[in-house]
């Protein structure tokens, strides 16, 4: 067995396996403990969805700790995962700023709510008011002493009470003009400034319970610290107010009726179902560092997006069927052959974006398409340097040789070129949150790689295979001489 059938073989094995994993219902691989499905991702420019610019809300001249825009965008990037989806991106671009695509979220209102809103919960001293005084700031927002960042005065509550033995929750008496907005809309207003007793850092558990009127409450868990000081303003304060705030807005103030020494209490405040969520997630994934603001948004609606699919999955058929064409009537046979192994080229390639797997935009699709181009115009030098060397009298199988030798420094500088190129077009969209050049440049760097493959050793052995037991003498009209 020659050279080029001992090549034939681990082509076979590459294509079937790569048939396999482009089938539409691949049945993915599952052996033992080894469980892997492959799918098609699709970006938000084809199945719709949501794509945001979140900055600091800083002023210009202050710079952001580059520490505090990494916490930011975890914990950002932990809030859009509890959205529940599919291949979101959560990208920090440049120094201040991230962005944020969000593929089939057909709520784009509600999930800016949730990923902006800087989540800073505050349990504030509000004994030395009266309860109408503390019921009338209900959705108002106050000013308080707690300042993210810097150090805050020591707390100085002790407890005067005795402990019970048992161990009470928290009932916090809902407001009597308590709504269930916990939008921060309201403006800051000039007033007293409350002390915080402590924050939502010391939360350990949040969760949603419903209460036996079919309401809703957010419960919560303090960690040890954060129950020793609930415990003693609690035993200190029994029958007077303690205010809890959610970015400065006071959202409930509760009369403490016990002391509160287990260390878990619930947040009433006439919510819906959906607002007890939004509140729970945004404490269970704790309160931003620094606060963000939306510099641009655009939804895309799914229509749209499966229109844009449908006129690519067009566009890339013609594009392919035109080379394809081309390749056969003007080179021939073997622009026949070449044809094979462009179809090799994009079965192995589409399988390649189901293993990464690589999130398909259109700006990827645009990638790929382009890829086409390069891997075609490999075999067009190819076959000119093999017609060079049919013209100069050369056999067949030696002429093929020659032609991919001679070839080949074109081909390994131009491929290089580009892959540099894309090297360079991946770490600007990646520093600066451009996804698009990002797919772009990732599905066309995957392309290239394929193409020079597929020029290499697929073009290079289905010629021999198929051309070395063919009479050139007598049949020089199918290479197009």
């Amino acid at each position: 067995m020659n050279r080029s059938y001992r090549l034939l073989i681990p082509i076979i094995l590459i294509l079937i396996l790569a048939i396999f994993i482009d089938l539409p219902k691949s049945p993915g691989i599952h052996i033992g403990s080894y469980n892997r499905d492959f799918s098609t991702h699709l970006g938000l420019d084809l199945v719709g969805g949501l794509q945001a610019l979140l900055e600091a809300d800083v002023p210009p001249t202050t710079s952001v700790d580059p520490k505090d825009m990494a916490v930011a965008e975890k914990i950002v990037e932990n809030r859009v995962n509890a959205l529940g989806v599919s291949e979101p991106v959560v990208q920090q671009a440049g120094s201040k700023r991230i962005v944020i695509e969000l593929p089939g979220e057909t709520d784009p209102e509600k999930a800016l709510a949730v990923i902006k809103q800087t989540g800073l919960l505050e349990f504030v001293d509000m004994t030395s008011l009266t309860n109408q005084e503390a019921f009338a700031l209900v959705h108002t927002k106050i000013n308080t002493d707690w300042v993210p960042g810097v150090s805050q005065p020591t707390q100085s509550i002790t407890s005067t009470v005795t402990t019970p033995a048992s161990t009470p929750e928290l009932t916090i008496t809902p407001s009597a003009t308590a709504t269930s907005t916990i939008t921060s809309t309201i403006p800051a207003v000039l007033g007293p400034t409350f002390h915080t007793i402590m924050t939502g850092a010391d939360l350990k558990n949040v969760g949603v319970q419903t209460t036996q009127g079919g309401g809703y409450v957010v419960a919560f868990e303090l960690n040890s610290e954060g129950s020793q000081i609930f415990k003693d303003f609690t035993s200190a304060h029994v029958g007077q107010i303690l205010g809890i705030t959610l970015d400065k807005e006071v959202i409930s103030a509760p009369s403490v009726n016990t002391p509160i020494t287990g260390g878990k209490g619930v947040i009433e405040g006439k919510f819906t179902a959906d607002e007890a969520n939004t509140l729970a997630l945004q404490l269970k994934y704790g309160s931003l560092p620094i606060p963000l603001k939306v510099i641009t948004s655009e939804s895309v609606g799914p229509t749209l997006g499966q229109d844009s699919l449908n006129k690519s999955l067009v566009a890339g058929v013609i594009g392919l069927t035109v080379v394809v064409l081309f390749m056969a009537l003007y080179y021939r046979l073997p622009g026949i052959v070449a044809d094979l192994a462009l179809l090799c080229y994009a079965t192995i390639t589409f399988a390649l974006f189901r293993l990464i797997p690589v999130t398909l935009t259109l700006p990827g699709i645009a990638g790929f398409i382009l890829s086409v181009g390069v891997a075609v115009d490999a075999n067009v030098l190819i076959f000119e340097r093999l017609k060079e060397e049919l013209r100069a009298g050369k056999s067949l199988s030696h002429a093929i040789d020659l032609g991919w030798k001679n070839a080949w420094p074109s081909i390994r500088d131009s491929n290089f070129s580009t892959l540099i190129t894309c090297g360079i077009l991946f770490w600007f969209g990646n520093t600066f949150g451009a996804s698009i050049v990002k797919g772009f440049s990732l599905t066309l760097a995957i392309g290239v790689l394929v193409s020079m493959f597929t020029a290499i050793v697929v073009t290079r052995t289905f010629l021999h295979v198929v051309l070395d037991r063919i009479n050139f003498t007598r049949h020089a009209s199918w290479f197009g001489l």
